[in-house]
Formats: C-alpha cells, sequence, structure tokens
C-alpha cells in the first residue's frame, strides 16, 4: 500500500490555546539560531538522567548513613531506576511521537517539564518514605515519559529549520542532553553534601531542589520555541533534485517505515551501540570507584561522570556533523569498529592500574555513543525523508528502552555474579566489556547490511498518484 502525502489536520488545544502549533510559527525575519537554545533548555534538564549514578552509593546508605544497613537497598536494586527511565523514554517516545510531531515542540516540551517535574517530586517521597516503588514510579515511570516526549520534541524542528545540514542541527538538538550530567552531576553532590547530616544522606532535599530547577528552565524552553512557516527555506539553500545512494528525496509514511528491513536493521545498530555504552553511563561513578580502590574517590568520580557528560556533549554535535561529510553509514562503522578496539582496552587498563588509559577509553567510548544518539535522526532522514522523521524516530527509540534494560543489567548483575564467587571487585566487570566488544561485532555486520528503501515504500504526491490512476490511501486524513 502505498501512501499519499496530504497535509496533517489541525489539532486545537483548547485547554490552553498558546501550546497550539499554530501560535509558535515563526514570523518573518525570526533567526533560526534562537531555536537551538530552546532545546538546549530541555535537554540540559533531562540529561540530568546521566548523572543519576552519584545517588546509587547515597541511597545505599539511606538507613545506615555511613554505611549500608538492614533494610538498606542494593545496588542492583537501584539501577532499575536508571533501566525503568530507559524503558519508558523509548515507549513513551513510540506512542506519543507522531503526537509529537503533529502537535508541535511547545506542547511537547511544556508535557515534558510537568512530568520531569514531578517524577523529582515524587522520588523525593520515596526517599523520605524509604518507599523504593514510589521511586520506580516517579523518575523510572513519569520521568521517563518525560525523557521520551522531551528528547524528541526538538529533533525535528532543527531538522526542518536546518535543512541544509541535519546531521549538525540533530548533534545541536540532542548535544544537551548528553551535557546535562556535566551540570548536574557536580550540582548533585554539592547539593547532597549541603543537605547531608548525622540522621540523613541529603538525597531527599537534593531531588526536590532539582525538581523545581528543571521545571522553570523546561517552561522557558518551551516558550521561546518556535516552528518555520510553511514552505520556508533558508537564504540561499537550493534543495538537491536528485537522491544518492543512500540519501532519498521521497518520504515514507511513519507505518510504512516499521516494514521495512531499514528500520529494523538501524534497529539493531542503535541497540547494540547503546547497549554498550548505557551501562557503562548508568554505573560510571560506582565502578570507577570499584576498578580503582584508593585511586579514584567519590569527588573523583564524579568529576569523572561529568568529564563524561561533556564528550557525550560534544561528541553528539562532532559525530553527527561529520556524517554530513563522510556519510551515515561510515560514521556507524567508525563506531562499531573504533569501540571494539577500546572495550577490549578498558580490562588491560584496570588491571595494570593505568587510570589514564582507563579514562581516555571511557571518554572516547562515550563520545561515540552520544554520537550514535545524534547521527541516527539524519540517518532515518536519508532512509524515509523529512515528514515523519519525528514520528520514526520515536518509535526507533524502543531500541534505547531495550538497551536500558540489557546494558545495566549486564552490568550489575554479571558484577555481583563475581564477585558472589569470589572475583575482586576491581576485575568484577571485565567480562561485560569483552561481552560489549562482541555486540559491537554484530552491529558492524547490521550497519553494513543497510541499503536504500525500496521505492514502493515511498509516498505518492496527489499528482503522482491521479496521473497513476491511484486512490488516496494510507496517509493521515485521507
Amino acid at each position: 500500500m502505498v501512501a499519499v502525502v496530504q497535509e496533517p489536520e489541525t489539532y486545537a488545544t483548547s485547554w490552553l490555546p498558546f501550546l497550539d502549533r499554530t501560535r509558535t510559527i515563526a514570523r518573518p525575519g525570526y533567526s533560526r539560531w534562537m531555536v537551538p537554545p530552546a532545546a538546549l533548555c530541555v535537554h540540559l534538564c533531562i540529561g540530568q538522567a546521566y548523572a543519576f549514578s552519584v545517588f546509587n552509593l547515597p541511597m545505599t546508605k539511606l538507613l545506615g548513613i555511613s554505611q549500608s544497613g538492614p533494610g538498606d537497598w542494593k545496588l542492583t536494586e537501584l539501577g532499575w531506576i536508571f533501566s525503568i527511565a530507559m524503558l519508558f523514554l523509548g515507549l513513551s517516545s513510540a506512542v506519543f511521537g507522531r503526537w509529537v510531531e503533529e502537535g508541535g515542540p511547545r506542547k511537547a516540551m511544556f508535557t515534558a517539564g510537568i512530568c520531569w517535574a514531578s517524577g523529582f517530586l515524587i522520588s523525593a517521597l520515596g526517599v523520605k518514605f524509604h518507599q523504593l516503588w514510589m521511586i520506580y514510579l516517579g523518575y523510572g515511570v513519569i520521568g521517563g515519559c518525560a525523557l521520551g516526549i522531551g528528547y524528541i520534541s526538538p529533533v525535528s524542528t532543527l531538522m526542518k529549520w536546518f535543512p541544509d545540514r541535519p546531521g549538525m542541527a540533530t548533534g545541536m538538538a540532542i548535544m544537551g542532553f548528553g551535557g546535562g550530567a556535566l551540570i548536574a552531576s557536580p550540582l548533585s553532590v554539592w547539593l547532597m553534601s549541603k543537605f547531608s547530616s548525622s540522621t540523613d544522606v541529603g538525597v531527599f532535599n537534593t531531588f526536590v531542589i532539582l525538581g523545581c530547577v528543571y521545571f522553570c528552565f523546561m517552561m522557558f524552553g518551551s516558550l521561546i520555541v518556535r516552528v518555520p512557516a510553511p514552505g520556508w527555506k533558508p537564504e540561499g539553500y537550493v534543495p538537491a533534485t536528485t537522491a544518492s545512494k543512500l540519501i532519498t528525496k521521497n518520504d515514507v509514511y511513519v507505518y510504512d517505515a516499521i516494514k521495512t528491513p531499514q528500520f529494523w536493521l538501524i534497529w539493531v545498530v542503535l541497540f547494540l551501540n547503546t547497549t554498550a555504552g548505557i551501562g557503562v553511563l548508568g554505573q560510571a561513578s560506582a565502578m570507577s570507584q570499584e576498578m580503582f580502590p584508593g585511586h579514584i574517590t567519590p569527588i573523583a568520580a564524579a568529576g569523572l561522570v561529568g568529564l563524561m557528560s561533556l564528550f557525550n556533549m560534544g561528541g553528539r554535535f562532532s559525530w553527527a556533523s561529520l556524517s554530513d561529510f563522510i556519510g551515515r553509514k561510515n560514521t556507524y562503522f567508525v563506531y562499531m569498529t573504533l569501540g571494539f578496539i577500546l572495550y577490549v582496552t578498558v580490562p588491560y587498563a584496570g588491571g595494570t592500574g593505568n587510570v589514564v588509559l582507563f579514562v581516555i577509553c571511557f571518554l572516547i567510548i562515550v563520545s561515540m555513543y552520544g554520537g550514535g544518539f545524534s547521527t541516527v535522526p539524519a540517518y532515518l532522514r536519508d532512509m524515509f525523508g523529512t515528514r515523519y522523521v519525528g514520528a520514526i524516530h520515536g518509535i526507533l527509540l524502543t531500541a534505547w528502552s531495550a538497551a536500558g534494560i540489557a546494558g545495566p543489567v549486564l552490568i550489575n548483575y554479571i558484577r555481583e555474579y563475581n564477585v558472589t564467587h569470589g572475583v575482586p571487585k576491581a576485575q568484577a566487570y571485565n567480562v561485560t566489556m569483552y561481552i560489549m566488544a562482541g555486540l559491537l561485532v554484530i552491529g558492524f555486520i547490521a550497519n553494513f547490511c543497510v541499503k536504500a528503501v525500496d521505492k514502493r515504500y515511498h509516498m505518492k504526491t496527489r499528482e503522482e498518484a491521479d496521473a497513476g490512476g491511484m486512490q488516496p490511501q494510507g496517509a493521515p486524513g485521507s
């Protein structure tokens, strides 16, 4: 079935009219460079997810304060908070992807801000009453929905503002998510130190303050964001009239895209690249302290998390921008090949006590992990066109959900198995690093198999449909 290009229906927002997409259309003379700051207001806030590991060790001592006591939570139990958040990130982006695309970025950012703040406040209550299920619900479920909706909200908007540099545009949209931990990690450690006492580790008050601060910034971002007027193009920009080998000039309807092998091959590539990095990021603080006891202190570990955040953010912009020149497929080949080498090097660095080599490996790995996220929207644009790239991207992020469970589970449970069987903590992560390297080999093969989308999936214009005697079908509003 071939979908036909039609204009989407306009959905009114009666309960809050200023959120309607029609209220966000930019007026003539509006600078497209005003949009990236709006995206950063949201992504820098929800990027706090990458710094959540700084709370893991303190939350194992909520009752014992100085050390874990009877009834305190284990790291394996706390690891599920991050995994649940990643699960609902992918699920919410898939479910609400088309709603975000049609409703506009302001409505999505506003909704994400409410969910993100609510998640922190509910989690704070979970800490106060020592109810882990409340943190699973608050940060995991509600916060995870905020992550998914907030994450995809500016992506397609920025690609529409920057059709001449789609890779750079997605890099700008997503680099804030990678850089959020650069602010959140030291800020969280500082807040916990200010509120800690002989009877409190300071997590409750820290959650409350972060929720309020993030709410204000995300509301500001939702107010200043704009979408381009229909038919707008950058000055001097001339769209290509012919398609290249892996860059189509046709659009593919969102539900036809998921029927193609290209979609699922890219899904596998993103899943494996994310699995290989997300477990490391989720436990970066605890892992570095255990692999280098006496060398990396909690403060130094928090600094490492912040430094990794900086490379995560920088990688999202630099790798995505590079993909505009070398192509998306070649960029992923670099991720898989170089990542394999670095992962097999990490156990060597840990075994020899080489902190510098360990840090260098992780910083490059994290830059490519972030680059994988910022490159994939442009990869989807190349494969399926611009019309439904936001919704397609939302569905693809279910790969992130799956990786959000697989990565931390590999890290946490293999570590626990090794430790309970007498393996020193400094060596408990070695097997996992080799498994991650093997996943990247499979990802390399999947990326190699990506070819151009068959033309039978391309949407037809009404003129083409009329010329071929076709009836409009499959598209919205038909």
